[in-house]
This record gives C-alpha cells, sequence and structure tokens, in this order.
C-alpha cells in the first residue's frame, strides 16, 4: 500500500434527484489527490435603496444567495500517483458523466454531492468547470491537467417552501387597513422594507402613501427582486 492510499481522498458522487437520495449509475469520482484549498463562499445582499425622505440607503435585508464552492484539482496520468489510472481522456470522461454531462433521464445534468471525511459535505449543482492540460507525452495526449471546479448550493423548492416563512417577500398578502397606517408602515411590516411603497400603490392603484383613510384592504403582491 502507497502512502498516498493512506489519506482518505475527497469523492463525487452524482444523483438523479433534488433530494439527494438516488445516486447516478457507477462508482462516485474519487479524486486522485486532495485540493490544497478550498473556497466556500457565503453572502447575503442588501437593498440600498434610500427610504423615503432620507438621504442614505438603509441597508435592509434583501436575500441570502446560494452558497458557492470552488477548488482545484489535479489529474495525474503519469502512473506516479495511480498505476491504475493513466489515460487522461478515460479520466475527464468519468468525471464530466457524473458532474457535467447531460441526462436524458432527467432532462439535465445530475445533482451533485461532494464529501470528505466525516464533517465535509456539500450538496449543489457543477456551474463551471475549466480544465488547464499542463504535461504531455510525445505523441501529444495529455499526462497531467488541473480542473477548476466551481459548485452552487442546491436546495429542493419543496425544502426551500417549508423553510420560507408566512410573511416571505415572495408570497402575497391581504391587510386590512386600519385608522393611521401610511403605506411605508405597512410595507415595512411586510416586507421589512419600507422603500417598496411606491411598488404597492402601483399594485393597488393608490395616488397616495400617507393618509389611506377611506381604504379598507390592500393586497401586497410578492416581490420580483432583480437578477
Amino acid at each position: 500500500m502507497g502512502v498516498l492510499s493512506l489519506f482518505e481522498k475527497m469523492t463525487i458522487t452524482g444523483y438523479t434527484d433534488d433530494k439527494f437520495m438516488l445516486p447516478f449509475a457507477g462508482l462516485p469520482y474519487e479524486l486522485m489527490m486532495n485540493p490544497e484549498t478550498i473556497k466556500w463562499n457565503k453572502a447575503v445582499e442588501y437593498n440600498t435603496q434610500a427610504p423615503p425622505n432620507t438621504s442614505s440607503p438603509s441597508q435592509n435585508f434583501k436575500s441570502t444567495p446560494i452558497e458557492k464552492l470552488s477548488f482545484d484539482i489535479v489529474i495525474d496520468c503519469t502512473g506516479i500517483v495511480d498505476i491504475t489510472r493513466i489515460d487522461m481522456a478515460t479520466e475527464i470522461a468519468k468525471l464530466e458523466k457524473i458532474i457535467y454531462t447531460y441526462n436524458g433521464d432527467i432532462h439535465r445534468p445530475n445533482f451533485v454531492g461532494i464529501r470528505w471525511g466525516l464533517d465535509f459535505k456539500f450538496k449543489g449543482v457543477l456551474q463551471s468547470i475549466d480544465t488547464t492540460y499542463t504535461l504531455f507525452r510525445f505523441d501529444g495526449s495529455a499526462l497531467r491537467a488541473k480542473l477548476s471546479l466551481e459548485f452552487g448550493q442546491y436546495i429542493a423548492p419543496c425544502v426551500v417552501a417549508k423553510n420560507d416563512s408566512e410573511s416571505s417577500p415572495d408570497m402575497s398578502h391581504l391587510i386590512d387597513v386600519v385608522d393611521g397606517d401610511t403605506l411605508p408602515h405597512l410595507c415595512q411590516e411586510i416586507w421589512k422594507d419600507d422603500s417598496y411603497y411606491i411598488h404597492a400603490a402601483e399594485y393597488n392603484n393608490l395616488n397616495k402613501f400617507r393618509n389611506l383613510k377611506g381604504t379598507n384592504k390592500l393586497i401586497f403582491p410578492p416581490i420580483i427582486q432583480p437578477a
């Protein structure tokens, strides 16, 4: 047993369902060498539009974009790392079949699960793959390649719906108007962002937003966030 075989390798598994319960046919792809670095990106987006009668943005919460995972892997077909894996085309094809190739059974590329040891797990889909060949045989066939992979987190729609609260800006709300209500105030209560008062006024055909006297009910539609 060689020294490299003593280390647990990262594996990449394809799945044919968005709950990551049905593995794609065949074995997972086991990396020849584990990544030297891994970048796991998380972000928070805020609405930077200034509220009415103010000169500065309020930084109201907008959304949490999908998490992104990126890392480089090396495929070495010189026989030094693994004497049984010396064909670059075969290695690339095996990996791409799992993460990139269109799967006609599910009408899309596979969902992807990435695992390294007991604690490192990521469920997502491939967003990009960039291959750089760095070593060649005399006949031009590749011996070594570096692949830069980027994956985006995937959460099944049913899970997203379960996690979303009833106050989500992605849902419609029918509100009873009471004396003293203003449109910016209601927008702040429902959407946590009073800057959407113009959006609500246009939807309800209102020509006023501070004095809502004479208005019994208002509909606050789902907010369509810009891409």
